[in-house]
């Protein structure tokens, strides 16, 4: 049993639910800030009728100002609800808003986040001002490396930015890992991260902040460049197929997996097409189809025999069907066709063939 399944076990994350109403506070907070200020603000959070949030260009264009005096203009709205007497006396919800993402894991992809906050973009865009007034909550902008992020906790974040680049560096380029792998490598990464954190719900939230780490619908995890990884075809999904199966398959079961697996609808012919073109894919028998990673190389029985005897040799006619079978799923007729063809294979005189 993996390190990730030893380790305490959590519920699933508690569902948003607070003792304050969201609409309420917004509108309390709100009358703190002056009359313009206030304009700008339910226009830039989206916190009026209409919950599309807009730039500050398009607040400018509207009031035939520049997009710093807007920015201007919203910064002091932001100052004004602090510094009020409706701010102060909403610290229990801002505490509450805390404590949730403090059983999220502390730091929370800003999208997972609102989506958890709110079921409606009306709601979510009342949380996301709650986040922007409260200095309990920190936002960390998207980059190379992490999606957007909302934090409690300067340390934290630190340490799960630090565990996740060393993951990403430990992880082969093109190889993928499973899940319970994974998380025990994540885990010896989390050294200095509180115990409290440590169950495979919240590890999972914090991997996907990585936008260099990624998972398959199989649950195996890699670069988010490795082809198992990167998922974009008929062709990828193929190769999933196949790989789970563990032995070569006929292109219309490899069609017929895809639907089953991964609730995609592939057509047998275009499977077959894609098989085709595909280096990923090696033909082995009629219609069978293997992967390359699996020792398998691209050609027909006469190019798998002569690969044979280039490595081994001269051979007698049972040695080489039984390399070639190895190789491919034909009858060992065809095999001694093919062997029997003077353009290509001669019988030496000891018995064994070689190549011509």
């Amino acid at each position: 049993m993996v390190k990730a399944l030893k380790m305490k076990k959590q519920a699933k994350a508690v569902t948003a639910a607070f003792s304050f109403d969201s609409s309420v506070l917004t509108k309390q907070l709100l009358s703190a800030a002056p009359e313009r200020a206030r304009e700008v603000l339910v226009r830039r959070f989206g916190l009026g009728s209409n919950p599309e949030r807009e730039t500050l260009e398009a607040i400018g264009d509207r009031a035939s100002i520049t997009r710093e005096r807007v920015r201007q203009i919203e910064a002091a709205g932001l100052d004004a609800v602090r510094a009020s007497k409706a701010f102060k006396e909403a610290k229990s919800a801002f505490e509450e808003i805390a404590k949730y993402i403090s059983s999220l894991g502390a730091i929370v992809p800003e999208e997972a986040l609102l989506a958890a906050l709110g079921k409606d973009e009306k709601t979510r865009n009342r949380f996301r001002f709650f986040l922007m007034l409260d200095s309990s909550f920190f936002r960390e902008r998207e980059t190379n490396d992490f999606l957007a992020r909302w934090h409690i906790d300067h340390a934290t974040a630190k340490h799960i930015h630090d565990a996740l680049s060393k993951l990403y560096a430990s992880l082969p380029d093109t190889e993928v890992v499973p899940e319970g792998k994974l998380l025990d490598l994540f885990l010896d990464e989390l050294k200095n991260v509180n115990d409290a954190y440590k169950n495979e719900e919240v590890m999972k939230r914090w991997l996907s902040l990585s936008k260099n780490i990624g998972s398959n619908p199989l649950a195996e995890w890699g670069r988010t460049t490795a082809p198992a990884i990167r998922i974009k075809g008929v062709r990828d999904y193929a190769y999933l197929a196949v790989k789970r199966h563990g032995s070569p398959m006929h292109f219309s079961a490899v069609a017929a997996a895809i639907g089953s697996l991964f609730s995609k609808k592939a057509h047998v012919a275009t499977t077959h097409n894609e098989l085709i073109k595909d280096p990923r894919f090696v033909l082995v028998g009629r219609g069978l189809y293997a992967l390359t990673e699996w020792g398998y190389t691209p050609g027909v029985v006469r190019d798998v025999i002569r690969e044979a005897l280039k490595q081994e040799g001269p051979m007698k006619k049972d040695e080489i069907v039984k390399h070639v079978k190895q190789a491919r799923f034909v009858k060992d007729n065809t095999i001694l066709v093919n062997l029997n063809d003077p353009r290509y294979f001669k019988r030496l005189k000891d018995g064994r063939y070689s190549a011509v």
